[in-house]
């Protein structure tokens, strides 16, 4: 089956990366798919409507325009208030939808029946989260570039340099959580001679991270005392923990941050899916922090959208197999013959298939087996 395919300009804040670059267009005219692109999509990752047209895309004016063709539309992040009456009922959507921190959008998509696959829950059968990857990596070595600036005094942080100087001590850096942002937290942090602990439940995640820090990192099985201790001495904290597709689990209190330095640093990754820190609320790229009980909290929601062409080099590469899948066989056949896209499906015909995402808003779910037959 030939689709159209609608690639929109991002419209969150500061949110300059891009659903697909020019060469994806290629391969998707390649399969016989039409690919409409909205003017400018990719200018805030360095690519041209010319370079599109000459892949093959066809370059409209507006969004409405993208909207109004596609019957595929691929973004990079979740659809926003001002998108949803651009949508038409059964369209088809492939993103980053992190839909357990909204239950606005839930109720959306399942009003408008639009039949949508996260991203960020599209998963391998040996547990790994393809798509989710490497803007998790991005994310995690942000997260200390952040830390490290809004620890400066003009910033309103405690006036410390991350890794000190001879004669002074570095910064304690806490990491919550040891999967893919937390390593990458960790890599940064060390590389910048921090003093860095990783805290996660599973012994043999903490096993790996010994193999590959080489004893540089203090790792801990946390308890809840123990966290509390950690994030009490720390200078900045990272919030790292996934549940994939659920609503993330609250791990730091307002009490533990409350026992933090005046000045401390709180950089919540997981805000994406409601946050893993009692205080965190949603920031953006123009306004990214803010004090709570005496501490800088960074919770920027797109984190990765700071280095948009890196970001977009490294989703588009991960994305663009799947697309053509869905481009040639629609959401219902591609998730019926690929396990990992089975997994990733979030509505369909106007019923909630995420479990999670169900648990999370009290809501019934359908299973999306049923629902394909």
């Amino acid at each position: 089956m030939a689709s159209v395919v609608g690639v929109p300009r991002e419209v969150k804040d500061n949110e300059r990366r891009v659903s697909m670059q020019p060469d994806g267009v290629t391969e998707l005219v390649h399969h016989g798919h039409e690919v409409i692109v909205e003017a400018g999509a990719g200018a805030g990752a360095g690519f041209e409507d010319e370079e599109y047209e000459s892949c093959g895309a066809h370059i409209v004016a507006t969004a409405d325009e993208v909207f109004e063709t596609a019957d595929l539309i691929v973004k990079v992040k979740e659809p926003v208030p001002e998108e949803y009456d651009r949508f038409r009922e059964g369209q088809a959507l492939f993103t980053y939808l992190h839909l357990a921190a909204d239950r606005n959008l839930t109720a959306f998509l399942l009003e408008k029946k639009i039949n949508a696959i996260a991203y960020e829950t599209v998963e391998l059968s040996d547990g790994g989260l393809p798509l989710l990857t490497p803007m998790s990596e991005v994310a995690g070595r942000m997260a200390i570039q952040a830390a490290a600036h809004h620890l400066e005094s003009p910033q309103g942080g405690a006036g410390l340099l991350l890794g000190g100087v001879p004669g002074t001590p570095a910064a304690r850096v806490t990491i919550i959580g040891g999967g893919v942002v937390g390593t990458e937290a960790a890599k940064i942090a060390l590389g910048m001679r921090a003093i860095v602990s990783v805290l996660d439940t599973n012994p043999k995640r903490l096993a790996y991270l010994s193999d590959i820090f080489e004893g540089r990192a203090d790792l801990v099985i946390p308890n809840r005392a123990r966290t509390a201790a950690y994030v009490k001495g720390a200078d900045v904290v990272v919030g790292a923990v996934l549940v994939a597709g659920a609503k993330a689990p609250k791990i730091v209190s307002r009490e533990m941050v409350a026992s933090m330095k005046p000045g401390s640093v709180v950089v919540d990754v997981a805000v994406d899916q409601g946050g893993c820190i009692e205080t965190t609320r949603p920031t953006t790229h123009s306004d990214p922090t803010y004090v709570e009980e005496g501490v800088v909290h960074y919770c920027v929601a797109n984190i990765p959208g700071a280095v948009a062409r890196t970001s977009t080099l490294a989703l588009t590469s991960v994305t663009l197999p799947y697309l053509v899948k869905i481009a040639d066989e629609g959401v219902e056949g591609a998730a019926a013959s690929d396990p990992a896209l089975f997994k990733g499906l979030s509505t369909l015909h106007g019923s909630l298939v995420s479990e999670p995402v169900a648990e999370a808003h009290d809501l019934s779910h359908e299973p999306a087996g049923r629902l394909l037959g």
